[in-house]
């Protein structure tokens, strides 16, 4: 593992951090996007975007959606914009499989909130990365994790592996993570670990806290697997390229 450094820490409140870094190639092989298209990358930290009490909520829509299925393994995934519930081994569309009762589950109010969050983080990363938020694009996959210790039964339950955002999901240009869950208190291990030549870098997850970062190799991450409790959040992923952009979930 080499060297450890911590960048964020569970019991810090942070306005905002951010770590410049020099980009890697990876987007020469994909078309550029002027005003977008990183020419500067690096990572964030802040926990002034989004308030404990809106993760809180967040996390919500996030059990009631999950309590409908869940994976055999320890990693469960809800994707609101496609309808992908993780089931047993398999994914269901959550919006064909149970109709009109998505209705009992899920308030429009719920999706007022997720949209909300969505558009902050945007901003947020705009404003880091010194490029337009219009010039942004919600992209796929777009999803809420729910990690516990369970034993892995399938390849999407092996959530700990080091990868590359811009490789494993070409449209990928902005990543971020909305924590719904506090490292420590709600679960052990599970923390977010940024993997550089000669250090790792983490980020401990607290319950409202967005990191945000260039999806290159730039930055190639991992997760910890969780030793006990239960790990939620929400990867919300951006693209430049207008043809790979998705719409805010709508309640169907």
């Amino acid at each position: 593992d080499g060297i450890t450094e911590v960048l964020a820490r569970h019991g810090e409140n942070l306005q905002d951090k951010f770590i410049e870094i020099p980009c890697s190639e990876d987007y020469d092989s994909h078309k550029r996007f002027e005003g977008c298209t990183p020419r500067k990358c690096g990572r964030g930290v802040t926990d002034a975007v989004i308030t404990r009490e809106e993760a809180e909520r967040m996390r919500r829509i996030a059990e009631r959606g999950l309590s409908l299925g869940g994976s055999d393994g320890g990693a469960s995934i809800l994707d609101l914009h496609s309808g992908a519930l993780s089931l047993g081994k398999h994914f269901v569309n959550l919006y064909r499989y149970f109709g009109d009762k998505i209705q009992d589950i899920f308030t429009e109010e719920d999706f007022a909130l997720y949209r909300d969050v969505r558009q902050r983080i945007q901003q947020r990363i705009a404003q880091a990365f010194g490029i337009s938020s219009a010039s942004m694009y919600l992209t796929k996959p777009t999803f809420f994790s729910r990690i516990n210790n369970t034993e892995a039964k399938t390849t999407h339950d092996e959530y700990w592996h080091p990868h590359v955002d811009k490789v494993t999901y070409g449209s990928f240009d902005y990543t971020s993570l909305l924590y719904l869950s506090d490292y420590t208190e709600d679960f052990g291990g599970g923390r977010f670990v940024f993997m550089d030549a000669g250090s790792n870098k983490t980020i401990e997850p607290r319950a409202g806290r967005v990191s945000f970062f260039s999806s290159g190799s730039e930055n190639l991450h991992r997760v910890e697997k969780v030793h006990w409790g239960t790990r939620y959040a929400i990867t919300i992923s951006f693209t430049c390229n207008p043809d790979h952009g998705i719409g805010d979930p709508v309640l169907m």
